[in-house]
């Protein structure tokens, strides 16, 4: 029916003089029907609506036959094109990858599907969650060096970008491309239709019939807006729930929007491309697609979606509509950058983030820069939307600024990133003369950076508002890697790098923020004048934003590789070197005298701005750049001059000119520290050339450089060394490269991460004054050091190493070295250290000045054979060499510089191989023979240790043998005592090693010797009786379903608790113990203690449940919720097999069982601390209160027992009986007694196979067995058992209850088996047989033969617990539940138990990603992303964290998660959220906690939040370790460490999980 109207509507359109007009009345009587109903559609019903009523009548008119017969046709006209791009649509969340090693940009990613087909997969690559927006680049050659296409896209053959025309029926074409135009048209008209419009005749509806529409914004809650429409509409939470989101929440007559999202037909892709971007009719009109561009920020969420997938799978697939689209997108893209700013939304749903589509690709950024000035209109735009900001000198100040609105601002930054991101390989003359426009455009902008926010020291009161910084650095971050882009396009071409420096220098000078403010003075210091301008940096404004100035050094280092010095000679008149080094110096001063505390009063805004001056995150545009400019003065100005300057600026002038002096302590501490900064500057300039075009260096050399210093101060792991190094655009720091070079890797173990390790032969790389070091880095590296010499026997020196020689414009910069100025700072300062002025002088400034800087000069001298007319240090030294010689040799005596002995005494060593190269007498044969002393000296000191030390050895053992002489008498009762004490073990062990059995009349004897258990708390001893004080165990019970054999079963409900077991074990009660004794007074003490503290600390509830009684162990801080105490084991002094087998009677019988009700005597307070721990059992293990009457508190007591051993194979082997509460419990025994001897009359019993008869073993042991000497004989309490009960129904069976229960596990193993056989009977009875002698040795005390650690552990079992084949099987086999499973007619639980795991987890974490990207959340139908968390425990994805899959758990809201757990887990759950590669362990709704996942990348590293983008694969052992955790029943305990340690201030909410 619906496909004749569909026909019919079809016909009607073609017949229909005006088809547009038919075709938009039916569009106006449809839509309507379909998007504006009152009641909210059942999830499907729109699309299905959509389709039949919509889509499908216009294909039918679109092919003019049957749709699918058509679109055939035109795959078959496809299928000779090239191959195309994939262009899958990200949606937010899903998981992209990019190749290391093959993407143009690390903007170039691919899914998963075309990932896992490509040859990039076997590559370097990383992988991040998208932002949404994007698309996969697949098949694009633009994006990729090599492999552009995976299996799937490559046709086989040379692929183009441009898609090859279609042969297409022209009479298709016409209809493509009126329906194209009239839909688009429809669409874009309803989308941006405003209440001042009026709607076509063709669109208006015939009813006056509008509805009130909801847009959520970015701003509210979710919580909020459920909240809003509760009072709007006087509708309930789930009714609100519902709404939130865009939906019409009220049919009125106010407003109403249609929407209709088509797509695009394979093969009509050009038709529709062309439609969107043709011009309109009228010339006022913009096209289509600007149109819907400009209206972007006024679309709601759902909305921009769609038109973006629209455009991504048109425009964006095509090269000359990608081009035309890119010129539109550039010609409004000031006013959609102005709209995104003012939007709520996020840049990810903004039509804004398709620049990375457009900007990153190679060829059209060029043509954009040519053709559309991109440049210029990106940072026009920036200045446009900072204006604002600007002061009356045109410069920067933030203070007050929007940050909203700043950060909006900074993401236009991106773009001009990805429009550099790959310079050109060749340069047109259109495309030199834009770039330089943009560069000026873009060097305006910096001048407004110049200089801005300046600071003034603060005097005298503390300021009292911190200034506004954090805006500047930001925007410093952001220009970090502009501004080495620019230089590295300014390299690529020599015309075009010396107009920019041109241009950056008239910049630079243009600034109005000159350095000078008053006239230049001379100065006079060693016949030396130096006319300069005064300035201090102490008392007047200065500031650490130089942009300009710093690419200004850039350039230059970059020119002095193109250009000989010849031809810089251009650039030597004009350009001012100590103008040019003026604020590099004040910036680096500034640095120092914040190093001094001269700026506390100003606060902790410029000790932060210092900071991030010399942070990885900024130092290779700031600091880097200052040092590199200073280096440039350096080599062109005059050498005495330049430290003179330096001097000045660091206010030290007049110091070392001996005209100023001062006894104030504090001030002289300045002076020191800033004597420090002032030399360890020096050291810089002369020393550190690792900067390609300074020296002749590569990058890879300065990355090598860098790693081994990082590495010098200890071994780090490969993330620690990624973010101490610089990155550059494209994220990449170069570690691969230099790492294998350097360093030896270690492995991680269970825990930690993998660890880097400096190799022995890059040690002497080593420089103690690396200028990236900070002040801690600096100690602990140079102590490291120092500590490793002392280990090799070697000296304490650090010799620094050698550096490579300068490049011909930098090669001045030694003559520093050498100058009067040089040689008079080096006097000054030393004698004051031979005068020993403590005060003036400090052990850093002498290490810095003899121990550093004369070194750099010999090592000069000698290694990079230095010319002497050249290098003239030496000549200066003839001259002053005498004194300072005679002062160095002086220093040695001084008691404050021991520590700097070795260094000193190898500086001297130096001086004469100077000394000797001077001479000419064999350079080479004298430093040699220095250093063929150095190893001898060394070799002498070690052989003198030696012998030291075996002199020490042989006096130790001489007296050790006067002393025994001395005490003869008492080492001879020793060997007695000893003998004494073996023979009396041997006799008590005598009876254990004959006779291991723990029941039967063969009972092995246990022992009775006792260690006295020493308490943690008062460290006093005590020994473990009945009738003593309690001593305790600390003991954590929780529920637990581990062992259960039905997962995913429902629970039984709150408060309430089977007798029996079911064999299925669904849930248990776990006790576990860490071990640790306490006394019972001890541990009440403690327990006030921890509930009056705990309750004040902050969230202390997420750690510790006061109301539920739970504390921390007081030694190993173990989570603990009861305590259990310690009950002596006493020895049997009677054969009970005898006596009861000749004596018993059925009064005596009843007698003996009376007694035992009344229960054994042990003192109050052990019977006190049972009350405890079997309350604590019954109130966790059945979620209900305490209650001391309940029947049920010795059978969960029993319960307990018997999980515990079932669960992890061990027990405590002090066994609690809980005999307090026998009197409570004798209904529930002798129904346990019913299923054990079933009585044919009594109904409502189960059968044998209905329950775990391991806790059947154990209950009816516990209550039955002999308690005043528990190791009495199995068979006296099976006598007891049996003969009794059997003997009032008239049927005497001699039976034994271990044995009978056997009987259950053959009934269990031969149902429904074929095949079966006796090796399949023993797999199935070991394990509760294990069981069971794990009961009974801790029980009696009768350790067990040695024999069961082999592989035949069943023979030696059965020894040990006496059993022979008698059973009792014919009440059993009456019952019908018996004859059933016998039959296979009811569903039984197989033996052996399946021991549970955890689920298995692939090898490769991208597979489980692939399957979080095929999650759809089962109650939702949107887009939003979701959080995809796996349990671990059965393998189900969830939809955790989000509210439309909350649940009612006990009367309140939970998340997915917390009610999965319920059921899965009873309350603990063990997590993996995929998409944030990171477990999450939980305990109940209010606690939990995250854990690291077990997947590492190749450096043996987690990676949450997939931040670094490693490959991942499963780690065995850290998986195995998770399983052992959750076996052990260690998971809450493990969630109280973790929240010990985080000092949680905000509490999550787990229950929302």
């Amino acid at each position: 029916m619906q496909l004749l109207e569909n026909l019919e509507s079809e016909c009607k359109w073609q017949e229909a003089s005006n088809r547009g007009a038919a075709i938009l009345r039916y569009l106006g009587e449809q839509v309507p029907l379909i998007y504006c109903l009152e009641t909210e559609p059942q999830q499907g019903e729109e699309e299905q609506k959509v389709e039949q009523r919509l889509l499908y009548p216009l294909e039918c008119f679109l092919f003019g036959e049957d749709p699918c017969v058509g679109l055939q046709k035109l795959q078959q006209y496809n299928s000779s094109s090239s191959a195309q791009q994939c262009g899958r649509v990200f949606k937010e969340g899903e998981t992209v990858y990019s190749c290391r090693d093959c993407a143009i940009d690390p903007t170039c990613v691919l899914c998963i599907e075309c990932f896992q087909k490509s040859v990039h997969k076997s590559h370097r690559y990383k992988m991040h969650a998208s932002a949404g927006g994007g698309f996969c680049d697949c098949g694009d050659l633009e994006a990729w060096k090599s492999g552009p296409c995976c299996s799937q896209h490559d046709p086989g053959t040379s692929v183009t970008m441009e898609t090859d025309e279609c042969v297409m029926d022209p009479g298709l074409r016409e209809r493509a491309q009126m329906l194209f135009h009239l839909l688009l048209r429809y669409m874009t008209d309803m989308l941006v239709w405003k209440e001042t419009y009026e709607l076509s005749e063709e669109l208006k509806v015939k009813e006056d019939t509008y509805f009130c529409v909801l847009y959520n914004d970015e701003h509210h809650s979710y919580d909020h807006v459920i909240y809003t429409l509760q009072r709007a509409l006087a509708c309930d939470q789930n009714q609100a729930q519902i709404y939130t989101g865009r939906k019409a929440v009220k049919r009125g007559t106010l407003s109403s929007c249609f929407v209709l999202v088509t797509g695009c037909v394979v093969g009509l892709r050009e038709v529709f491309c062309q439609v969107a971007l043709e011009p309109a009719a009228d010339n006022n009109q913009l096209c289509l697609i600007s149109r819907l561009m400009l209206h972007d920020a006024k679309l709601y969420k759902g909305a921009r979606k769609v038109v973006h997938e629209l455009i991504f799978s048109s425009l964006l697939m095509d090269t000359e509509f990608k081009r035309q689209f890119a010129m539109k997108f550039t010609e409004h893209y000031k006013q959609l950058q102005e709209d995104f700013i003012s939007d709520d939304h996020q840049r990810n749903i903004s039509i804004t983030a398709l620049s990375v589509q457009i900007f990153t690709v190679p060829t059209l950024a060029r043509q954009l820069i040519e053709e559309g000035s991109v440049i210029k209109v990106i940072i026009d735009t920036v200045m446009d939307m900072m204006m604002e900001h600007l002061d009356s000198n045109n410069r920067f100040q933030f203070q007050g600024h929007n940050p909203d609105k700043f950060f909006r601002v900074q993401v236009i930054f991106h773009d001009l990133r990805y429009i550099l991101i790959s310079k050109p390989s060749v340069w047109t003359e259109t495309l030199r003369v834009k770039f330089l426009e943009g560069l000026r455009i873009f060097l305006h902008f910096l001048c407004c950076m110049q200089g801005m926010e300046e600071v003034k020291r603060q005097l005298g009161q503390h300021v009292e508002v911190e200034p506004e910084w954090e805006a500047g650095l930001t925007l410093q971050m952001q220009l970090r890697h502009i501004l080495a882009m620019f230089q590295d396009w300014c390299s690529s071409d020599e015309r075009v790098l010396l107009l920019a420096f041109q241009e950056c220098h008239r910049a630079l000078m243009s600034c109005t923020n000159q350095p000078f403010r008053s006239e230049p003075t001379d100065s006079y210091m060693c016949k030396q004048i130096l006319h300069a301008r005064p300035y201090k940096v102490s008392e007047e404004p200065v500031s650490i934003h130089l942009p300009i100035s710093r690419l200004l050094a850039g350039l230059y280092v970059l020119l002095s590789l193109w250009f000989t010095g010849v031809c810089l000679c251009v650039f030597q008149v004009q350009l001012n070197f100590t103008e040019l080094a003026e604020q590099p110096l004040r910036c680096v001063v500034l640095a120092a005298q914040v190093c001094a505390d001269m700026w506390r009063r100003n606060g902790l805004s410029l000790v932060s701005q210092v900071y991030y001056y010399q942070d990885v995150k900024c130092r290779d545009e700031m600091f880097d750049k200052d040092v590199i400019m200073l280096q440039i003065a350096a080599s062109k100005m005059d050498p005495n001059h330049f430290l003179m300057l330096v001097l000045l600026r660091f206010e030290l002038f007049d110091i070392f000119n001996d005209n100023c002096s001062s006894k104030d302590q504090v001030i002289l501490k300045q002076w020191n520290r800033l004597t420090e900064e002032m030399l360890y500057l020096i050291i810089i300039i002369a020393g550190e050339r690792y900067v390609p075009g300074i020296s002749h260096v590569t990058k890879e050399d300065v990355t090598m450089r860098e790693v081994i210093h990082l590495l010098c101060i200890e071994p780090m792991a490969h993330s620690s060394l990624v973010k101490s190094l610089p990155e550059n655009e494209s994220h990449e720091t170069g570690l691969e490269t230099v790492i294998s070079k350097v360093a030896i890797f270690k492995k991680p173990g269970v825990s930690g991460h993998g660890l880097y390790e400096l190799k022995k032969e890059c040690l002497e790389e080593f420089n103690p004054f690396f200028y990236h070091y900070s002040r801690p880095q600096h100690s602990k590296a140079e102590e490291a050091q120092k500590k490793r010499r002392t280990q090799e026997g070697s000296d304490k020196a650090l010799r620094p190493p050698v550096p490579p020689p300068f490049c011909p414009a930098f090669s001045n910069i030694v003559y520093l070295l050498c100058c009067d100025i040089f040689i008079h700072i080096l006097k000054r300062i030393f004698q004051k250290a031979a005068e020993d002025r403590s005060n003036r002088w400090t052990e850093p400034m002498i290490q810095r000045v003899w121990l550093y800087l004369p070194t750099i000069s010999a090592l000069l001298f000698m290694y990079l054979l230095i010319d002497t007319d050249v290098f003239a240090f030496s000549e200066t030294g003839s001259r002053h060499g005498k004194s300072l010689f005679h002062f160095l040799t002086k220093m040695k005596s001084l008691p404050s510089l021991k520590a700097q002995n070795d260094m000193i005494m190898w500086n001297l060593q130096m001086f004469e191989v100077v000394k000797c190269l001077r001479e000419k007498s064999g350079p080479v044969a004298s430093f040699s023979s220095v250093q063929d002393k150095e190893k001898a000296e060394r070799k002498r000191k070690a052989e003198a240790a030696k012998a030291h030390r075996q002199k020490i050895m042989a006096q130790m053992s001489a007296m050790q043998k006067n002393f025994i002489e001395s005490n003869k008498m008492l080492y001879d009762n020793v060997p007695e005592s000893s003998s004494q004490s073996d023979t009396a073990a041997s006799v008590d062990r005598s009876p254990l090693s004959s006779s291991r059995v723990a029941v039967g009349p063969q009972q092995g004897v246990c022992s009775t010797d006792w260690e006295a258990q020493i308490c943690i708390l008062c460290q006093e001893e005590q020994e473990v009786q009945a009738q003593a004080p309690a001593m305790v165990l600390t003991a954590c019970v929780q529920r637990s379903t581990v062992l259960t054999q039905n997962r995913g079963k429902t629970l039984s409900p709150k408060g309430t608790y089977p007798l029996f077991m079911p064999p299925d074990l669904a849930v248990g009660t776990h006790t576990g113990s860490c071990g640790h004794v306490m006394h019972a007074t001890c541990w009440q003490k403690y327990f006030e203690a921890v509930q009056n503290t705990t309750r004040n600390r902050l969230h202390a509830d997420l750690i510790i449940d006061l109301e539920n009684g739970e504390y921390m162990c007081p030694l190993c801080k173990s989570l603990c919720n009861t305590v259990i105490p310690l009950i002596p084991v006493e020895p049997s002094k009677l054969n009970y097999a005898e006596i009861v087998g000749q004596h018993l009677t059925l009064e005596r019988w009843i007698q003996i069982m009376s007694c035992r009700i009344r229960g054994p005597k042990f003192s109050r307070s052990i019977t006190e601390m049972l009350g405890v721990c079997a309350n604590t059992v019954h109130r966790v293990g059945l979620q209900t209160a305490p209650n001391d009457l309940c029947p049920y508190v010795p059978v969960m007591s029993w319960n307990t027992c018997a999980y515990t051993i079932q669960a992890t194979g061990w027990i405590c082997l002090f066994v609690c009986l809980f005999v307090c509460f026998v009197h409570a419990a004798i209904l529930s025994i002798l129904c346990l007694f019913l299923v054990l001897v079933p009585v044919p009359n009594v109904e409502n019993t189960p059968s044998i196979l209905e329950v775990d008869f391991f806790h059947l073993l154990v209950s009816v042991f516990l209550f039955t067995g002999p308690r005043l000497q528990p190791n009495s004989s199995l068979l006296c309490l099976n006598t007891l058992t049996g003969e009794f009960i059997c003997q009032s129904h008239r049927k005497r069976l001699p039976v034994f209850l271990l044995r009978s229960l056997i009987v259950s596990l053959f009934l269990r193993l031969r149902a429904g088996v074929t095949g079966f056989c006796v090796e399949g009977v023993k797999r199935g009875v070991l394990p509760f047989l294990r069981c069971a002698a794990l009961f009974f040795n801790c029980l009696t005390g009768v350790p067990p033969p040695e024999e069961l650690s082999g592989t035949n552990q069943i023979q030696y079992i059965s020894k040990f617990l006496i059993l022979i084949a008698v059973f009792l099987c014919v009440r059993w086999c009456e019952n019908t539940a018996i004859s059933k499973a016998l039959k296979g007619e009811m569903q039984i639980i197989r033996y052996p138990h399946k021991r549970n795991r955890l689920i298995d987890l692939p090898e490769d974490y991208s597979v489980l990603l692939n399957q979080a990207s095929h999650f759809k959340c089962p109650n939702s139908s949107d887009d939003e992303r979701k959080h995809p968390t796996l349990c671990l425990l059965c393998g189900v994805m969830l939809c955790a964290q989000s509210p439309c899959c909350q649940e009612q758990l006990n009367g309140e809201e939970v998340g997915a998660c917390t009610a999965h757990a319920a059921i899965c887990g009873a309350g603990v759950g063990m997590f993996l959220r995929v998409r944030e590669c990171e477990i999450v362990l939980m305990a109940s709704k209010t606690r939990g906690s995250p854990y690291p996942a077990p997947y590492l990348d190749d450096y043996g590293e987690t990676d949450p939040q997939l931040g670094r983008g490693n490959p991942l694969h499963l780690c065995p052992e850290r998986y195995r370790k998770l399983l052992h955790m959750w076996q052990q029943h260690c998971v809450l305990e493990e969630i109280a460490r973790s929240l010990e340690v985080l000092n949680v201030m905000f509490p999550f909410e787990w229950q929302m999980l």
